[in-house]
């Protein structure tokens, strides 16, 4: 018997999809069991890493953004275009205000991709530059802020639940203000 193995860059490079939904308000409780019953599917599919889902903020933003990571790029096609897949998106396509609309890339690329355009992106050294320059401050300045506020309520000092939720906010920070507008800032540089 022999196996195959796939190529190293490939294993450390991981696959990520993003996939946008805006949902008709009066669905999101069917659209939440949704997601739980496609995310319990998904992680049966080889090569599975983890999905995130990000929430709408109410007042803010009406879109679930939901990120799947498989260690392989051909693991994660595998489930995109899989029938079971196909299956339940069909079954929630009468919650949705807009189709099913993901792309696919490697590692953090999706922060990285000039809006409309899914084919270019920088050079790894510069999207690392860019997110440790993005993080930094936030790493720094979020877990001080929190702590303020959390002591000022009179909330007891819990580490695991103070990191829990400053990481959480930075990770917000990160996907739906920071990097977009970074990007775009220093976008002639990035994609010279």
């Amino acid at each position: 018997m022999t196996t195959e193995h796939p190529n190293n860059s490939a294993i450390q490079e991981g696959a990520t999809a993003v996939t946008t939904h805006r949902i008709h308000s009066t669905h999101q409780a069917e659209y939440e069991s949704w997601l739980d019953e496609i995310g319990s599917l998904c992680k049966t599919y080889p090569g599975h890493l983890d999905v995130q889902i990000i929430s709408p903020i109410d007042g803010l933003t009406g879109t679930y953004t939901v990120i799947i990571r498989f260690d392989t790029c051909e693991h994660l096609k595998n489930w995109m275009y899989s029938e079971d897949r196909k299956r339940l998106i069909d079954k929630v396509e009468p919650f949705l205000a807009t189709d099913d609309d993901f792309f696919i890339s490697s590692g953090l690329d999706f922060w990285f991709l000039p809006d409309g355009a899914r084919a270019k992106v920088p050079v790894r050294w510069k999207q690392v530059l860019i997110t440790w320059s993005a993080i930094y401050p936030l790493v720094l300045g979020i877990p001080l802020i929190m702590t303020a506020i959390f002591r000022y309520a009179g909330l007891p000092e819990v580490p695991l639940v103070d990191t829990l939720i400053s990481t959480g906010l930075i990770a917000i920070l990160m996907a739906y203000f920071v990097m977009p507008r970074y990007t775009k800032l220093v976008k002639r540089w990035l994609f010279k």
